[in-house]
């Protein structure tokens, strides 16, 4: 009984020891990485740099642009394209951006990456599906590097007419895939069309909490079941949601969307959506609102405003099936800065924000870039940014 009772004891010992050391494991992960928050008061324009439409790397055309992110451990960055491989494979460059506080110098593309299916296949584009496919066709819309893993995390729109919900998946720096991130329930689709994502707005925007613990998304436009889309004459409600490492939904609010600016006699579209968020600390994050308005004469003018939001103080709507008649309390949002009060030539279809690297006085930068859908008339515009602190 003695020697059965300390073989017991020792085997239970291993064990605790072992889940000790597994949760260290994780634990110690995340000390690695020191939290950066960032303050954000106003930007300064710096500069802009374009990728000309004709370029090409790799036999790859360098376009459709509409995610970007920042590595600071390698100071390399990673572009998104949104291609659904129907010019070549769903894929993300990698490249230098070179700038400093009075100028940008160039832009310089160094390696590109096919985004990998589970199945270890490209994604397929739209003419390739069917329904018995065992590959499915991505909408990629944004990027980022994960700070705990210096893997990437990227977002696809989905797409309700081919039957496939947006989806949020981890890749390794090579673009093979690791894992899926489940999305919430509020947002996947139905088949009466009552409820979920609208087709091309949906996941737009991504980032991490400020610690890497946490994943944030937001949705480009209201989700069916929660109203109509933004028109000249209102704005609408989106949903910003958080989620844990494992797909847990933790928190989820109401974003309030500009009605659409600019909307006047001889349009013939107009539209207004978040094109991207970025974490500033624990409660406050970016947003990127763009847009697009098209005359009568097929031609678009583009309206992009980056404002600040704090989730603090917002109703939790995880648990909300639909905001139509909901007595809720969105978001707190503060306009940081009006693209077309710039001086910049054209303002284009910008989709992309990340920050940067630090600049020589020590500030934040910040990059906005453009999505030319691969269209000559439009162009792959790189903005860059000082992050100002009132404080300094």
């Amino acid at each position: 009984m003695q020697l059965v009772t300390k073989i017991t004891f020792i085997t239970l010992l291993a064990i605790v020891m072992i889940n000790m050391i597994s949760l260290n494991a994780f634990t110690t992960s995340a000390k690695d990485v020191t939290p950066h928050s960032h303050q954000v008061d106003k930007l300064r324009l710096i500069d802009n740099k374009t990728i000309p439409h004709e370029q090409t790397y790799n036999k790859t055309k360098v376009g459709g642009i509409s995610g970007i992110t920042y590595n600071p451990k390698s100071n390399k960055w990673y572009l998104l394209s949104d291609d659904r491989s129907e010019h070549s494979p769903s894929r993300f460059y990698e490249a230098n951006l070179n700038y400093n506080l009075r100028q940008f110098n160039n832009i310089n593309i160094k390696n590109v990456n096919n985004l990998k299916q589970p199945n270890g296949n490209n994604y397929i584009s739209k003419k390739q599906f069917n329904n018995k496919s065992k590959d499915i066709v991505a909408d990629p819309e944004s990027i980022r590097f994960d700070p705990l893993t210096n893997n990437i995390l990227y977002t696809s729109e989905g797409d309700r007419n081919l039957g496939l919900n947006p989806f949020i998946r981890f890749s390794n720096l090579n673009g093979t895939f690791i894992s899926e991130l489940p999305i919430n329930e509020s947002l996947k689709m139905d088949t009466q069309s009552k409820k979920g994502f609208r087709n091309n707005l949906a996941i737009e925007g991504s980032t991490f909490s400020v610690d890497g613990t946490s994943i944030w998304t937001s949705m480009e436009a209201p989700v069916i079941q929660d109203g109509p889309v933004p028109t000249a004459d209102s704005g609408a409600l989106s949903r910003i949601t958080q989620y844990d490492r494992r797909g847990n939904v933790l928190s989820e609010y109401a974003y309030p969307i500009d009605s659409v600016p600019h909307v006047g006699d001889n349009t013939k579209t107009a539209e207004n959506g978040v094109s991207e968020m970025l974490a500033i600390n624990k409660h406050e994050f970016l947003t990127l609102e763009r847009a697009s308005v098209q005359s009568s004469d097929g031609s678009f003018n583009n309206y992009v405003r980056i404002y600040k939001i704090d989730v603090n103080h917002a109703s939790d709507i995880k648990d909300t099936k639909t905001l139509q008649n909901a007595k809720v309390k969105p978001v707190k949002k503060k306009l940081v800065a009006n693209l077309n009060n710039e001086q910049l030539d054209k303002v284009d279809n910008i989709e992309g924000m990340t920050f940067g690297k630090k600049l020589a006085n020590g500030n934040d930068s910040l990059v906005v870039v453009s999505d030319n859908n691969f269209n000559k008339s439009q162009i792959s515009q790189f903005i860059v940014f000082e992050v100002i602190n009132n404080k300094t």
